[in-house]
């Protein structure tokens, strides 16, 4: 519907000169004889061009304003837009607080301006609506108005003073729909209520009415609460589900389960991890780091495996230790394992000294790093990062949509805040992965079954483990208390033990203690190899 009531119609009165309450308001000197001839143009998109010629008598002056923003009911106010205005002759029209002014001296004038946000659609129609009272006296009135559709009618057009108001004495529309408005001597005071009615769909509605009690494109409405609701909720669920991974992994940690590392086989004793744990991946899941400890101890269990033999050695009056090939790389070891023996000993290579893998470049941690953690991943106890991308891009795709929606929402049906929620959605999705923990369930099994492993190795005696089984237990256990920190209390507990009761001398992966019938010297010598060996990762 296209409402100029008060000074809606305001090309209308405009062109015509009339002035409205509250509304268009035109000023002439009494008796001054001005007189106005406008042409109207409703265009298809909606705006209203208007031409009108205004005569001003020599003792006369003339003087209109249009108002932008009008208010026609509590708390909803319409406004209006003008552009495209020239004016020629003794005429001149600016825009200044909220109104739109023309004005002449003696002569002719002519002006020329576009009004924008004039339409707005009615059940059945579009429908125009003037209603005001004229503040000035007016000798002639001539008016045309031009729309788009054929079928245009009058409803109604009544003049006169309030209360006592008469149909319009000349007023008619063409076959070709254009309308016709001729009065003659208006006076001030008197009322004008014009209805004209076109079928809908005629012009692009744009009327600009805002309803200060109804919800803005920001408001919090009925359908914002429930995205609101769903995206909390989801939040919510997604929070309580990082928190329970998070206090699943700490309890991985603590607590007092215990772990016999000790398997008897009738008379023979063996050491056994859980589910057959390699030390550096032990390390690996017990602080979620691969350190150079966990490097150190997989280099000792390649070497009790009998892939490796380290040798004490003196070189430039200093100790250090060579590391020598004893069988390649099988079947047998893991892809990480592989990767540390090829750092140690590459092809063409079948000794070293830690001293020279400090060279630059030489021995290379970080492929370490992500050989064990990529063995872990592959064996389901540490999350595959790349999964955990997956709801970071999901997180960065609703931020996207959720803004493009809010913006389209608030320029068309409102509601805007739905595209916020979702966007607070998606930044949820992307934050709150980075605080899942590394470890996946059954990490966190085997990290809290590594943990009793440890406790079961801190209370093994010598005395457990027949003479014949002392060594190869001592062995493999080794690497193990390597990433436990424990490897001097290991020691301590097999230090008398004589290395030669299998009936071969010395320790078969520890070379230069041939002769010795205890462990005392190894136990001196040992921790420094563990320290040269981290220092050189």
């Amino acid at each position: 519907m296209l409402t100029f009531r008060g000074a809606a119609l305001g090309a209308l009165l405009l062109a015509s000169g009339c002035v409205l309450a509250g509304a268009p308001v035109a000023t002439a000197d009494p008796g001054a004889g001005v007189s106005i001839v406008a042409d109207l143009t409703l265009t298809t998109d909606g705006v209203l061009r208007v031409v009108e010629t205004v005569d001003v008598p020599a003792d006369g002056t003339f003087k209109m304003s249009l108002p932008l923003r009008l208010k026609v009911a509590d708390d909803v106010e319409r406004t209006f837009r003008v552009t495209d205005v020239t004016a020629t002759g003794s005429g001149s029209a600016v825009t200044a607080n909220d109104q739109f002014v023309v004005s002449a001296t003696p002569g002719e004038a002519k002006f020329a301006y576009t009004i924008h946000n004039t339409v707005a659609d009615m059940p059945g129609a579009q429908t125009f609506h003037w209603l005001g009272a004229l503040n000035a006296d007016i000798a002639a009135l001539d008016v045309s108005v031009i729309s788009p559709s054929f079928q245009m009618g009058i409803v109604d057009c009544k003049l006169g003073p309030a209360g006592s108001a008469k149909p319009c004495a000349d007023i008619r529309v063409e076959p070709d729909g254009t309308l016709y408005l001729t009065q003659r001597d208006l006076h001030k005071g008197d009322a004008i209520d014009l209805t004209l009615q076109m079928p809908p769909g005629t012009v692009a509605a744009n009327a600009d009415i805002r309803d200060g009690n109804a919800p803005g494109p920001f408001s919090f409405t009925a359908p914002v609460f429930a995205a609101f609701g769903a995206v909390l909720l989801a939040v919510l669920s997604m929070v309580a589900y990082v928190l329970f991974a998070r206090k699943r992994t700490a309890a991985a940690l603590v607590g007092n389960e215990e772990f016999n590392p000790l398997a008897s086989n009738g008379d023979r004793v063996e050491l056994v991890s859980p589910d057959g744990l390699l030390p550096g991946e032990a390390g690996l899941l017990l602080d979620g780091y691969v350190d150079p400890v966990d490097i150190a101890a997989t280099v000792v269990d390649l070497a009790v495996r009998r892939y490796l033999l380290i040798t004490p050695i003196n070189a430039r009056g200093e100790d250090d230790w060579r590391i020598s090939r004893v069988n390649a790389p099988d079947d047998q070891l893991r892809e990480y394992e592989r990767a540390v023996y090829d750092m140690l000993l590459p092809a063409g290579t079948d000794t070293v000294a830690v001293r020279e893998l400090r060279a630059p470049n030489r021995f290379q941690l970080k492929p370490l790093r992500e050989a064990i953690r990529a063995d872990a991943i592959e064996n389901g106890t540490f999350a595959d990062p790349k999964q955990r991308r997956i709801p970071q891009l999901i997180g960065g795709a609703l931020i996207g949509i959720g803004l493009v929606l809010a913006v389209v929402l608030a320029l068309t049906v409102g509601h805007a805040l739905i595209g916020v929620a979702i966007a607070l959605g998606g930044v949820a999705a992307t934050l709150l992965p980075k605080y899942l923990p590394t470890r996946t369930p059954l990490g966190d099994e085997l990290a809290r079954k590594m943990r009793a492993m440890g406790r079961g190795l801190e209370s093994v005696t010598r005395q457990q483990v027949p003479p014949i089984d002392q060594e190869t237990l001592f062995s493999r256990g080794l690497p193990y208390t390597v990433v436990t920190g424990r490897v001097d209390n290991w020691i301590r507990t097999f230090r008398d033990m004589d290395p030669s009761a299998d009936a071969q001398p010395g320790l078969y992966w520890f070379a230069g203690y041939h002769r010795d019938r205890d462990l005392h010297r190894f136990a001196s010598q040992f921790p420094f190899f563990i320290t040269a060996l981290q220092a050189a990762c």
